[in-house]
């Protein structure tokens, strides 16, 4: 089996950029959004009403940014270090929020990254760093230490969980079940989830990983408990172990830190497994084919150093082809992908966002099914109806039947100029994860149909619900553009236009520009089509035009 991987694996290789056009239906597409002394998001503090909307919107553009490059995955820095981002009953409040470790921000932050997510078709899941607690010294190690002195143990100036203590993943589970059972997350994800590095070991590595493997099972048992359709998932070490012919030069997951993460799966305690690969070439493509090998039919999206792009530190200022390279690879061998860290990916260092918008997750993609957890299909939504209303197109359907025993089922919907509609593709795909029955779309000057599917939160897709009959919505001209800057036509005088904005053909608000702005910049628009519209002080709006961005790919 390894071997027929590593021979795909060389023929990738080869000629990696010629699978740039595959487009996957079903992927993990990921980022950690590192909330550790505000290193992503926050950037300022919650100390008042004003700072709390401030931290809110930093938040919504950094989420509208992701959501513009088809990310679908949000791992959250949820527990930092023996502290939360959340109201905890267990754990006091990190720092990142107010600057002050103990603070209630006056707000829930957990929440509403939550709706935010949901509201963006997003998951979201709490990321918890399990063994650290932070400086001996500092808030949440201090806190722990008195109250569980048995589960601290010290370690040069760092404070870390015990894990050789029996007490250690019952703490950990109770911190996870509470999330659990409080939040409507998708998934929670395990950080750190091994021995730390500096550990002087009492005990054999055979046992050191059943201590690790312990704290997983009893972790495993108290999420599914509560909510068996949120997704368990942790970060390993990038190698798990020695190949045959290529080392790991001493640090793996499996022999350094005791982290069984492949046995994990093989034994259903992981959902998904996001590996640190923060290397390139024999230290990356090797044991990439590895992970690709032994996924137990789960889900893997290796971690991408993208920071080792940027300049300054030892080690970094690696080329951009380094990591486009490995996007192909990971692609074609079957796996997602997840950025490290948001900000490097939302500042486009050395062009990373931009390739990634532009030219290789330029259509969205729906998370995989966990069928090894539900594999039952939801049954259909039923009548459809579709109205044009104001200009604007308006969808409505009635439920289908969740059989899965979930909380609620959401909806995709596909659009195509060809009937049925092929739900296959996902370019049909023009909204998803929708939580109400109803969608508004702008107009199109061609005949569309349309299909509407069910999905519940094991990520089960129902058969499509087809319209028979093709909506016809009104012809209207299209707004010149050449794919960089879009001429705004004169408003009738009659319409109340206080700014234009842009919107999606889902609705969705992509930029707010002023009334006078008769050349508005669409650089960063990927193709497809949109709609110019004036809107009023009380955000009433109304079409202008629509226009098509349609940009063609350079000859190689």
């Amino acid at each position: 089996m390894l071997r027929r991987f590593i021979l795909l694996f060389v023929a990738v290789l080869a000629c990696s950029t010629a699978f740039s056009q595959i487009i996957p239906k079903h992927e993990v597409r990921a980022v950690w959004l590192t909330t550790l002394n505000g290193l992503d998001w926050p950037s300022s503090k919650a100390t008042s009403a004003a700072g709390i909307q401030q931290q809110k919107r930093q938040l919504c553009a950094i989420l509208d940014q992701l959501g513009r490059a088809h990310v679908n995955t949000v791992l959250l820095q949820t527990r930092i270090r023996a502290t939360t981002l959340y109201p905890s009953q267990i754990e006091p409040f990190d720092a990142c929020l107010t600057g002050t470790a103990g603070r209630d921000p006056g707000y829930d932050a957990l929440q509403f990254a939550i709706d935010e997510c949901h509201k963006r078709g997003m998951e979201l899941h709490a990321w918890v760093v399990a063994i650290p607690i932070g400086k001996w010294t500092s808030h949440g190690c201090r806190q722990l230490n008195a109250r569980r002195p048995g589960l601290v143990m010290k370690k040069g100036d760092e404070g870390y969980m015990n894990p050789e203590s029996s007490q250690t993943g019952a703490y950990i589970a109770s911190i996870c079940r509470e999330i659990a059972e409080r939040y409507d997350v998708d998934g929670i994800h395990l950080d750190y989830i091994r021995y730390p590095e500096n550990w002087k070991y009492t005990v054999s590595r055979a046992q050191g990983r059943e201590n690790i493997t312990r704290i997983v099972r009893q972790i495993h048992q108290s999420v599914k408990a509560v909510k068996p359709w949120v997704k368990l998932s942790c970060s390993p070490i990038g190698k798990y172990s020695d190949l045959t012919r290529y080392s790991a030069h001493g640090w793996n997951a499996y022999e350094t830190v005791c982290q069984d993460a492949q046995g994990w799966l093989r034994e259903g305690l992981m959902d998904q497994l996001y590996p640190m690969m923060y290397f390139r070439g024999d230290n990356f493509y090797p044991f990439a084919v590895d992970w690709a090998a032994n996924t137990y039919g789960r889900t893997v999206a290796p971690g991408l150093g993208i920071w080792l792009l940027s300049r300054g530190g030892e080690g970094n200022n690696w080329p951009l082809v380094d990591i486009t390279r490995e996007l192909h690879v990971l692609r074609h061998l079957g796996m997602g992908h997840t950025y490290f860290r948001s900000r490097f990916f939302t500042d486009n260092v050395k062009g990373i966002y931009t390739f990634v918008e532009k030219d290789f997750d330029t259509y969205p993609a729906l998370t995989p099914p966990m069928t090894w957890q539900s594999a039952k299909r939801p049954s259909k939504p039923t009548k459809m109806t579709a109205k044009n209303e104001d200009g604007k197109f308006r969808l409505q359907w009635t439920s289908g039947t969740d059989h899965s025993g979930g909380p609620y089922l959401m909806y995709n919907v596909y659009a195509s100029t060809e009937s049925p509609v092929d739900v296959s593709d996902v370019r049909n795909l023009v909204a998803w994860r929708l939580t109400q029955q109803q969608l508004t779309l702008g107009s199109e000057d061609k005949t569309h149909y349309f299909a509407i599917t069910a999905i519940d939160r094991y990520g089960n897709e129902s058969e499509a619900l087809q319209n028979i009959q093709p909506r016809r919505v009104p012809v209207v001209e299209w707004l010149e553009n050449d794919g960089r800057i879009l001429q705004a036509p004169d408003i009738d005088p009659t319409i109340t236009c206080d700014y234009l904005s842009i919107e999606s053909m889902a609705g969705n608000v992509i930029t707010i520009r002023p009334k006078d702005d008769k050349k508005i910049s669409i650089r960063t628009l990927p193709n497809g089509v949109y709609t110019l519209n004036a809107v009023d002080r009380q955000k009433h709006s109304r079409r202008i035009g629509q226009f098509q961005v349609k940009r063609t790919r350079p000859k190689q």
